[in-house]
């Protein structure tokens, strides 16, 4: 005999689907609206983090770009000590072009935002993967309303 397992592949109206464990079950219609609720929030935190990574990308990359270069021992640097190459300085002493120099200070920000990004995506994923409509639609919900509130901010800033 083989086991075989059963996958959803159709969407469900049900009021009683569980989120993210069984001890998230509504058992009433308002548990069930508190629920749909709570995906729409957490979908326009999900944009608002892209917002917030945009602008903060923004800043770095003007912060970077106005560090004095100074010359230690033959090599070009930035005030924090950073090598940097010839492709790495531009008219005026503009960094353009190349890989920028790992910083504590730039890096380690950007992955622990990266991060949070990629987890509360994969919240809302299970929660569309739950084939429940109402928690369906309440992730696109919450995805335009997010982008209506944030999406001007999230703009993609061209390398300099």
């Amino acid at each position: 005999m083989s086991s075989s397992s059963t996958m959803m592949s159709t969407f469900i109206t049900s009021t009683s689907t569980p989120l993210y464990s069984t001890k998230w079950t509504p058992s009433t219609t308002g548990q069930y609206a508190g629920t749909c609720i709570f995906i729409i929030i957490l979908a326009v935190i999900f944009r608002s983090l892209f917002s917030y990574r945009a602008t903060r990308e923004h800043r770095w990359r003007d912060a970077e770009l106005k560090r004095r270069q100074v010359i230690v021992s033959g090599k070009k640097r930035d005030e924090d000590g950073a090598v940097l190459g010839e492709k790495d300085i531009g008219a005026g002493g503009r960094k353009v072009r190349g890989s920028r120099p790992w910083r504590i200070s730039t890096d380690v920000p950007r992955a622990f935002l990266d991060t949070v990004i990629a987890g509360v995506g994969y919240l809302l994923m299970l929660a569309v993967m739950t084939m429940n409509v109402g928690y369906f639609f309440s992730v696109l919900g919450g995805i335009f309303l997010g982008s209506l509130i944030f999406g001007r901010y999230a703009l993609h800033f061209a390398p300099v």
